[in-house]
């Protein structure tokens, strides 16, 4: 286990920032500044997806940036759609392309497959393209507890990328996640702004002097193997989200938030075509 002050994380030798930038809905130039912006501030992991149609722009912004590729955990997602070892592989390389770069530090499934893909398949392709080195680690996203299992069953996988943030409960994952030694990515970690119409996270935030985002991303990032990656549009909340290395939540505090979500099951991203939770 690692101390809670750290930036970075170690799980299973595997080191990843623990405080990311999401980049869902950032296009364009204001994507392109926002990462050389991020990057300034102090972030080193970035990510982004396939469906995002920004890895040009997250290409962009790297470049841009005085930060070595090297020292940047890169992670981008393949769509639902393009899980077939073919399509994987062929739109995984055209990522690689739109982001400048010869390899991603993690390479995920961003859905369960809704074309009847099996999960073996996809696998292999992303092993083959870890193999070869154009994937340092490759996990999932918005994978359930059973379809998590058998992943974990068919490759060697390091990461499950879900919706986690104090409004809803994730212990089963979580739980899975931790057993196996890997990393949990909390994406809309701050539950796409309700955090601050939470009586208990803005007064837990006004004894530290905080607000409500950053007691929530503390709450995350003191959970052992979890990581999260905020996304924002604007520099003074990129820099306030990554404010957060400075104080610790007290056992009380964690338990009390943690309870918030007992009480409500408040789910922010739910599509058509997700799998049943």
């Amino acid at each position: 286990m690692i101390e809670m002050e750290s930036k970075v994380k170690v799980v299973n030798n595997i080191e990843i920032p623990a405080l990311g930038l999401g980049t869902f809905k950032l296009l364009g130039d204001l994507c392109v500044e926002a990462i050389k912006d991020a990057l300034d501030i102090g972030y080193r992991h970035i990510d982004t997806a396939q469906f995002y149609g920004n890895e040009e722009e997250v290409g962009t912004g790297i470049k841009k940036s005085t930060v070595s590729r090297n020292d940047i955990w890169l992670t981008t997602k393949v769509w639902h759609d393009s899980l077939s070892a073919a399509d994987l592989t062929k739109t995984f390389e055209d990522s690689l392309k739109k982001l400048k770069t010869d390899y991603v530090d993690l390479l995920l499934i961003h859905w369960p497959s809704t074309t009847g893909v099996p999960l073996e398949e996809s696998l292999e392709a992303m092993t083959k393209l870890k193999e070869a080195g154009k994937a340092a680690n490759i996990g999932v996203s918005n994978f359930p507890p059973a379809m998590f299992e058998q992943a974990m069953e068919l490759a060697n996988i390091v990461c499950n990328q879900v919706e986690y943030h104090p409004f809803l409960s994730q212990d089963t994952l979580l739980k899975m996640a931790v057993e196996s030694n890997m990393f949990f990515t909390a994406y809309s970690p701050i539950g796409q702004g309700e955090v601050f119409k939470n009586d208990l996270l803005v007064n837990i935030a006004e004894k530290y002097n905080k607000n409500a985002a950053q007691v929530a991303l503390r709450w995350l990032l003191q959970q052992g193997n979890v990581l999260a990656i905020p996304r924002s549009s604007k520099h003074e909340n990129r820099k306030s989200n990554f404010d957060v290395f400075d104080f610790e939540l007290n056992e009380e505090e964690m338990a009390q938030i943690f309870k918030i979500s007992s009480v409500t099951q408040k789910r922010m991203v739910n599509p058509d075509f997700a799998p049943a939770w």
